[in-house]
């Protein structure tokens, strides 16, 4: 989210104007102030909005406090203690490295705080106010809010409701954040498990299973559907799966997790597959099975603000709900639950409601051509586009071209040689359609991919830009090379 640039840039590059002196009314309210609110409420001030900001929490949300940021500390450091395990691979001959989690579980809280005072920072630059309480939607224009101070009412001429999600917790599988955690627990562990049982093969229980399997972890995957990563492109899925097994995951596809018993010295976890009861005996169950929005509570029936049966709010390209005054954005509304998402839908709704006040009736849209996705699991996963299934169904003649990190120079030289780049085009138009990336460095490579879908490419484009060599990056360009059938680091079958 590059949180670390703004920490560190000066109030006058960060603002387009001179933003009002705060106090009321106020022209905009944000209630949330995680990845999508505490944007917004910056943005807002830049363009010179009165703007107040509700979080009942702390800054910066659960991305922030813990989740994006915290759990990328505990990847990043697992990763280090893989590489000095191996070292001697590459001539490096360490002591035997030792592991204290109580340090780095305060190492990771660090990160944390500097980026929470950058968030902080940003805002009374922009002269954002900030309340701390839990806000109540009581009005088309007004809010009431209960915090520390008491109980204070707010008028805005517009309200951008930016409260997030929450982590589902299911039947038989009580957190208590010792024994059976939520990702919150898994990023507290003092110690690191033997045996660490996932619950949900997904994004988070994938990335925090990678870590602590760097950490030393035996890790046992259950996951529900017949995939890891559901929603993943299948061919890549299906590639971290080969990966995972041959690092001695045990996943178990197709199961249905059913209770999890907790003693003095563990916890007893029970899934069923094709009908057969199993038993495992773990240090730590993670349960990650998904997230669901946080809309309950918020007052939004009585004001007549549409919400759907799953919890998430309807929302036009400007990010408005049914009521006119009203916003939403995030992981409250329809798309992926990504801090990107909600960090431009932010921008999007702030300068929207600058534009109206301006009487303005054009104003910026949601019309991203993609939303990339990144896994960090070891290798990282990264997406942009569609995949090879949802282009055939969407009635594209697709043709694919795929390149195996392992042909690069960088990756032997690094010794990182795990997975593949995958290209998806349409054959008739050369339209660039998908970017699929399963290997090291996935998570900036798929930039590139972004750009090239939001411009509209062709697969051609991708293929004739000049790559710098030794890099990553040049996987790219031999994919998109070798859907043409002319990959020169690979033998084309095309």
């Amino acid at each position: 989210m590059g949180m670390g640039l703004m920490e560190q840039m000066p109030p006058q590059q960060a603002q387009a104007k001179t933003p009002a002196a705060p106090g009321g009314p106020y022209d905009l309210a944000v209630v949330g102030a995680g990845p999508g609110g505490y944007v917004a409420a910056i943005r807002a001030g830049q363009l010179g909005l009165r703007t107040i900001v509700i979080e009942e929490g702390k800054l910066g949300g659960v991305c922030l406090n813990v989740g994006c940021i915290p759990s990328k500390a505990i990847i990043s450091a697992a990763k280090d203690y893989k590489h000095a395990l191996h070292g001697a691979e590459k001539g490096l001959t360490f002591a035997d490295p030792i592991i204290e989690m109580p340090k780095l579980v305060k190492w990771k809280q660090s990160v944390v705080e500097k980026l929470t005072s950058g968030v902080a920072g940003l805002l009374k630059a922009n002269k954002v106010e900030v309340v701390q309480g839990r806000a109540t939607v009581t009005g088309a224009t007004t809010l009431d809010v209960v915090g520390p101070g008491g109980k204070r009412t707010i008028s805005a001429k517009h309200i951008l409701l930016a409260t997030g999600s929450s982590t589902i917790e299911i039947p038989g599988f009580r957190f208590d954040e010792k024994r059976v955690v939520s990702s919150t627990g898994a990023l507290e562990l003092q110690e690191v498990p033997k045996h660490l049982v996932v619950i949900g093969g997904g994004v988070i229980g994938l990335e925090l299973g990678c870590a602590y399997a760097n950490l030393g972890s035996k890790v046992t995957v259950v996951e529900m559907m017949d995939q890891l990563v559901p929603g993943v492109d299948a061919e890549v899925a299906k590639g971290l799966e080969r990966i995972l097994k041959r690092r001695k995951f045990d996943l178990h596809l197709g199961a249905r997790a059913k209770e999890a018993k907790v003693s003095p010295t563990g916890v007893k976890v029970t899934f069923e597959v094709k009908g057969a009861e199993q038993t495992l005996d773990a240090d730590v169950v993670l349960v990650s099975v998904g997230r669901r929005p946080n809309t309950k509570g918020l007052g939004l029936e009585k004001v007549g603000v549409k919400v759907d049966e799953r919890g998430f709010v309807p929302t036009d390209l400007q990010k408005r709900s049914n009521v006119p005054s009203i916003f939403a954005i995030g992981d409250i509304t329809h798309g992926p639950m990504l801090a990107h998402k909600a960090s431009k839908e932010g921008i999007v709704a702030a300068e929207t409601i600058s534009a109206s006040l301006k009487g303005e009736k054009n104003g910026a849209a949601a019309d991203f051509a993609t939303i990339p996705g990144v896994i960090f699991t070891d290798p990282e996963i990264a997406t942009a586009g569609l995949t090879e299934a949802a282009a055939k169904a969407a009635g594209f003649d697709v043709k694919v071209g795929t390149f195996n990190v392992g042909g690069l120079g960088r990756a032997l030289a690094s010794g990182e040689t795990d997975g593949f780049y995958k290209v998806i085009g349409d054959k008739k138009s050369d339209r660039l359609l998908g970017v699929h990336i399963l290997g090291p460095g996935a998570s900036d490579l798929i930039t590139e991919a972004v750009l090239a879908l939001e411009m509209g490419a062709t697969v051609e484009d991708l293929a004739m830009t000049v790559h710098p060599h030794p890099t990553l990056s040049e996987g790219l360009m031999e994919a998109a090379e070798a859907l043409h059938g002319r990959a020169i680091h690979a033998v084309n079958r095309t």
